[in-house]
């Protein structure tokens, strides 16, 4: 029997029951939220622990590039291969292999054989692994939430990535300190709440595709030109190629200048924890800003806080200022995201989700392990203010873009779409 239809006492159920009561969604959501702050504890540990190995700004670009080097290598052949394969089997796969890789770290610092080496595949494993995990996460909430509840599901999203960014960060830090090799187990069993969250999950994660299969290129290329023909979706993607060589290069940048400051691993984690509490207040209150802002006018007010905010980074680079910046990052973030992703994915038809996710993610893929190897050499031969400063500029010209296009400015929520 096909997956792909419900009855309409079904349909009509689905909408009435509220997200809170949705068994399955509860499910995914608190497994990738476990999930998701053991994944920042790591992440900022991963930099911390370089920088305690090699004492070198740049070697710590390298392995950042390193991790977010697989989603160009393999974010449109995942996207593809997402819409053939069993999503949740794919998820379990992923996350299996996630634990084993991040493990190999506390074992290799108890043998007292820990290297650059080690540490810069394990960065390119995880990676890899987050990109099959991360497509098919995203591919598959439209099948357990139903399409009236997306925003909803999308808010508790941010959520979660606030929680992740006020937790993850400040536990880090403090394990950190106590050990180095703490945060990764930490992470290791992160990934195994998940995995069992995922098991006990009933909801079918794709709809059957009756579709003949096709060479795995014509495939992406459908995808790609699906995601071309979308004029806000296709701009989001071009501006995100300036604001990947910036943007994710921040963290190493905050770590920079607060040790310049002499503030402890502790310290830094609470630094990225006011992000996450900016992200939840910010998260919160995306229901009130979605009654008077379009997507559109969310993602205008967005990029300009981010533009206005960032040479705040270089001017006043002390620990406590460098919290505040943070949090108001944090509050601003969901304003756009919220909006825009639940417009994306309700417009996008699960049988082509894996692939135009994957095409609008390939966008910035293409420059984030420039942009993070880049922040790393600039932070050493230029030092952290100039860094921030350059930033300023590419963020400044990706507002405007977002300001003067006419389809961006007149998006508007695609449940009743124009």
């Amino acid at each position: 029997m096909s997956m792909s239809h419900d009855t309409p006492a079904e349909l009509s159920h689905n909408k009435r029951r509220p997200l809170w009561r949705n068994r399955d969604y509860l499910l995914l959501w608190n497994g990738q939220a476990i999930s998701a702050i053991g994944g920042s504890v790591s992440e900022l540990a991963f930099p911390l622990l370089v920088l305690a190995v090699s004492h070198s700004p740049a070697q710590a670009g390298i392995a950042g590039a390193l991790r977010t080097l697989p989603a160009l290598l393999f974010t449109l052949t995942a996207g593809a291969l997402i819409d053939r394969w069993n999503r949740k089997i794919v998820m379990i796969c992923c996350d299996t292999g996630r634990a084993l890789s991040l493990a190999s770290i506390p074992v290799a610092i108890m043998l007292g054989h820990l290297t650059i080496v080690q540490l810069y595949i394990t960065a390119f494993i995880e990676g890899s692994l987050l990109i099959f995990f991360g497509l098919a996460h995203s591919a598959s909430l439209g099948q357990v939430v139903p399409r009236e509840q997306l925003s909803s599901a999308m808010a508790q999203e941010e959520f979660t990535e606030g929680t992740t960014a006020l937790f993850g960060p400040s536990l880090s830090g403090a394990l950190f300190s106590l050990s180095k090799l703490l945060p990764f187990v930490a992470d290791a069993c992160s990934y195994a709440v998940s995995i069992i969250t995922l098991l006990l999950i009933r909801t079918p994660f794709q709809q059957q595709n009756t579709r003949m299969r096709r060479h795995l290129l014509a495939e992406i290329s459908e995808g790609m030109r699906w995601m071309w023909r979308q004029p806000v979706i296709r701009t989001m993607n071009l501006a995100s190629l300036i604001g990947a060589l910036i943007i994710p290069g921040s963290s190493l940048m905050v770590i920079v200048l607060a040790q310049q400051q002499h503030a402890s691993a502790f310290v830094i984690g609470l630094i990225f924890a006011a992000g996450g509490v900016g992200a939840i207040l910010g998260t919160v209150t995306t229901a009130f800003s979605q009654r008077f802002l379009t997507v559109g006018q969310a993602i205008i007010v967005t990029r300009w806080s981010f533009a206005l905010l960032w040479p705040l980074y270089a001017l006043i680079p002390f620990p406590v200022v460098l919290g505040a910046i943070d949090f108001c990052i944090g509050f601003v973030d969901p304003i756009e995201d919220v909006p825009y992703f639940s417009y994306r994915l309700a417009l996008i038809p699960d049988e082509l989700r894996g692939r135009v996710i994957s095409a609008c993610r390939i966008f910035p893929s293409v420059v984030r392990p420039i942009g993070i190897a880049l922040t790393g050499f600039m932070l050493q031969n230029l030092g952290a203010m100039p860094t921030a400063l350059i930033g300023w500029g590419g963020l400044t010209i990706v507002a405007l873009i977002f300001t003067l296009d006419p389809h961006v400015r007149r998006a508007r929520s695609t449940q009743s779409p124009l």
